[in-house]
């Protein structure tokens, strides 16, 4: 990262602290720290979607609105076997193949044809699919209440004196873990570097032999793979309803707003923050009704700091 990035991370992380400490003034310290611990899982769950959209977007120019649809799809199928009674393991990993599957099917047969096509029809198409796939799982199961449980919420640590589920340790170790082993993937692999190569100059990658279909398929399945294990999470902590899970794209695109779809450390720290100031406005009287807003709110004030002092003319230029 550049020395501007570093330091628009630092001025950053210091407004979203000095947020975090007004909203939390005066509360009781149990308290808040529930729901700062709370905030942080929600936020991982921000956070890893942002990392899979923005792995997926730098090795192929697609933003994946359907991300979270095959989540989706995969939570759906791995609470229906487990009213099967199949053995959970079996189930957890049921989850991951549907949402890898769905992924690569429109990575492999799908994405090629609109490969040269511009970014907004891109994105315009994955959202046509994430339609797809909602109307299909809400076909297979009725809108009933539901939920989805892991042996992980029975166990808890204890961490400044308060509880905390193993299953929300994941979460965040998990969304910590993929940052340091994406970047350190895509900076000492060969994979990685043709990664890189794509997000710079496709036309270029491919004039000098790098292999853009495999490379594409492999940035398919990694989204998909981070998707079902993202779907599989947020089913279990927030909500297993369909709908709610497809749309989780959108805060995950918020998070990876504050990365510029880039920085996958920002990303990280841009869904933590959102998950925690969300979680910490509920204790705010008058301000709890706008916490489903607070990520984008959060996303268009970093849109437009990165835009000061830019231009924009009618040609699109900046």
């Amino acid at each position: 990262m550049t020395r501007g990035t570093v330091l628009n991370a630092a001025l950053y992380l210091g407004i979203m602290a000095a947020i975090v400490l007004l909203l939390g003034w005066g509360k009781p310290s149990k308290v808040l720290g529930l729901f700062f611990v709370s905030g942080l899982a929600v936020g991982s769950l921000y956070a890893l979607g942002g990392i899979g959209l923005v792995v997926l977007y730098r090795a192929t120019g697609v933003l994946n609105f359907a991300n979270g649809a095959a989540g989706a799809a995969g939570a759906m199928t791995a609470w229906q076997l487990a009213q099967w009674s199949v053995w959970p393991p079996l189930t957890w990993l049921a989850c991951i193949l549907v949402a890898l599957v769905i992924s690569l099917a429109y990575g492999r047969f799908i994405a090629p044809l609109l490969a040269w096509r511009e970014p907004v029809v891109k994105a315009v198409a994955t959202l046509g699919f994430a339609l797809i796939i909602l109307g299909v799982v809400s076909f297979l199961w009725s809108d009933d209440p539901r939920s989805l449980t892991l042996p992980t919420d029975k166990v808890g640590v204890v961490v400044l004196g308060m509880r905390v589920t193993v299953t929300r340790l994941i979460v965040i170790v998990t969304s910590i873990a993929l940052v340091i082993g994406i970047w350190a993937y895509l900076k000492h692999t060969a994979v990685g570097l043709q990664m890189r190569s794509l997000a710079n100059d496709r036309d270029l990658s491919a004039l000098i032999g790098v292999p853009i279909l495999r490379v594409e398929t492999i940035a398919w399945a990694l989204s998909g793979v981070i998707a079902g294990f993202t779907g599989l999470m947020f089913g279990d902590l927030i909500r297993l309803e369909p709908t709610v899970i497809t749309f989780m794209v959108i805060p995950s695109i918020a998070a990876a707003i504050c990365g510029r779809l880039e920085h996958l450390s920002l990303v990280l720290l841009g869904g933590l923050s959102m998950g925690v100031i969300e979680s910490l406005l509920t204790l705010s009287p008058v301000l709890k009704g706008v916490r489903p807003i607070a990520p984008f709110a959060i996303a268009a004030l970093v849109l437009l700091w990165y835009q000061r002092g830019n231009r924009l003319t009618f040609g699109g230029g900046d």
